[in-house]
């Protein structure tokens, strides 16, 4: 699959009815007639939306008489799945080097305070006024 299909799969999912099927399809197969039970939008609505899914590569309906069961295919979750978590680990990354950048960042800054003790020392050499 190129990005082309990704973006078909991104595009399909991108309306909450597809989403909605497909969270449904992963539960097992199901007839057309079984999908559309929830919703209320003729059948000729719920084909459309197979269609797209169909189109992006999310579904499959294997050749035959009706009716024929819905099939989710993984390979499209896959090719997201790869998507995102290649792009999850470079943000990670980023923030575990700030999150060095700043830890450095604070032991420099108490390197540089002084503490209450070291005011306290005698034979420090405090300020002119201070005589």
């Amino acid at each position: 699959m190129t990005t082309d299909a990704l973006s078909r799969v991104f595009a399909a999912l991108a309306d909450p009815t597809r989403r909605d099927m497909v969270a449904r399809l992963a539960e097992g197969d199901a007839t057309v007639s079984r999908l559309a039970e929830p919703y209320e939008m003729s059948l000729q609505a719920v084909y459309k939306h197979l269609r797209v899914l169909e189109d992006a590569g999310l579904v499959s309906r294997p050749p035959g008489p009706q009716p024929r069961a819905v099939r989710l295919e993984a390979e499209a979750l896959d090719l997201m799945d790869a998507w995102i978590e290649r792009h999850r680990r470079r943000v990670e990354e980023r923030y575990r080097r700030l999150d060095a950048l700043l830890a450095r960042m604070e032991g420099e800054e108490d390197e540089q305070e002084p503490r209450d003790e070291d005011r306290s020392r005698p034979g420090r050499a405090g300020h002119p006024d201070d005589a």
